[in-house]
């Protein structure tokens, strides 16, 4: 079945904003000492002393949301897994934020925005590839 026209539209802004997520992910990986030591007190030792398995989270997070929206654009079903398993990693990583390191308590509620849009556009990624499946738009 031919795909909707306006689905490649979305999933091209999709990859920008997972582009985006990648873009934050490397900048974080590559803070230094000295751009940590910048930073609020409080935030300081959140960034100093974050968990591998969080850094891990955040990279399949943000790469598996791009690689599912280039799996997306090439109308291929599998991006339906690549954007489920990018959930479960945005999930493990907000455990981290929002439970671990108390991300409100460290931001403010201005903390939660960003990660409940990430979130809302993850599992509409996930309805859109798993409806794209269904509707055989994804081979």
């Amino acid at each position: 079945m031919t795909p909707p026209d306006w689905l490649k539209s979305v999933a091209w802004a999709a990859l920008a904003w997972n582009l985006l997520g990648v873009i934050a992910f490397i900048m974080q990986l590559f803070m230094t000492p000295d751009m940590i030591s910048k930073l609020p007190i409080e935030q300081q030792a959140a960034y100093s002393n974050i968990p591998l398995w969080s850094t891990i989270a955040f990279a399949v997070a943000v790469f598996g949301g791009a690689l599912g929206c280039i799996l997306l654009l090439l109308r291929k079903a599998i991006a339906r897994d690549v954007f489920a398993l990018s959930l479960i990693a945005i999930f493990i990583q907000q455990f981290y934020n929002f439970i671990v390191i108390n991300s409100i308590e460290l931001l403010g509620a201005s903390a939660v925005f960003m990660p409940l849009f990430v979130i809302v556009i993850a599992i509409t990624l996930l309805l859109l590839s798993h409806t794209g499946k269904q509707q055989a738009w994804l081979q």
